[in-house]
């Protein structure tokens, strides 16, 4: 049986299959594999509603009436720190306490939320980032969502420059930037089953060398 002692996070381009390629990697090495759940976790734990997960998903919330009106949906934390915090950053900081506290459980695959952020600290994270050229991301949404080439291109630059913006704001690292990962993949390149692979046999050397 393959095994793995890695918390693996995965950064990834809006069309460039990141989700699929964690999946396959997650399954290859029987461990589970992390993307929308991370949001059920994170109400769960938090005690905040999961609509808040979710409308803030990745996107970099600054409206005051959007936080003023959406607070009354949020409860749980009680502490005077917490309940003086802007709302995107009570979001933030119980979704970095669900990571944390699913990665405490053992080995698995987290896709997207700044993990890699969250988990800077452990030693058993790898980092990866799952990018792909534009025009083979467009070919790939046109196809699964039956969008025109245009539609296709618009929601790619919209998702991209949310996930951006998000990652930016809340870590000290560039999004999709080499030096703010241990792995870049070009799934475009090697295609999903190469990528998965290529992360595969890079989780074994770490995971080699983490036993020197």
């Amino acid at each position: 049986m393959n095994s793995t002692s890695s918390i693996i996070t995965i950064g990834r381009e809006y069309g460039s299959a990141g989700r699929q390629i964690g999946q396959e990697v997650a399954s290859y090495f029987g461990i589970k594999c992390y993307d929308k759940e991370l949001l059920e976790h994170a109400s769960k734990e938090s005690g905040i509603c999961k609509e808040l997960f979710e409308n803030h998903d990745e996107k970099p919330t600054n409206s005051f009436l959007y936080s003023l009106v959406m607070d009354t949906c949020s409860f749980g934390y009680s502490s005077a720190g917490f309940t003086d915090m802007p709302l995107n950053h009570k979001v933030f900081l119980a979704q970095f306490e669900a990571i944390k506290k699913l990665a405490s459980e053992g080995p698995c695959i987290m896709v997207g939320r700044c993990a890699d952020y969250a988990l800077a600290d452990n030693k058993n994270c790898f980092s990866v980032f799952v990018h792909a050229d534009p025009e083979w991301r467009i070919s790939r949404i046109s196809k699964k969502y039956n969008k025109t080439a245009k539609e296709a291109r618009d929601i790619i630059n919209k998702t991209d420059k949310s996930r951006s913006s998000y990652y930016n704001y809340y870590t000290n690292k560039k999004w999709g930037a080499a030096a703010s990962y241990n792995l870049c993949v070009d799934s475009s390149k090697l295609g999903i089953e190469g990528a998965a692979q290529t992360i595969i046999q890079s989780i074994k050397i770490f995971d080699s060398l983490k036993k020197k």
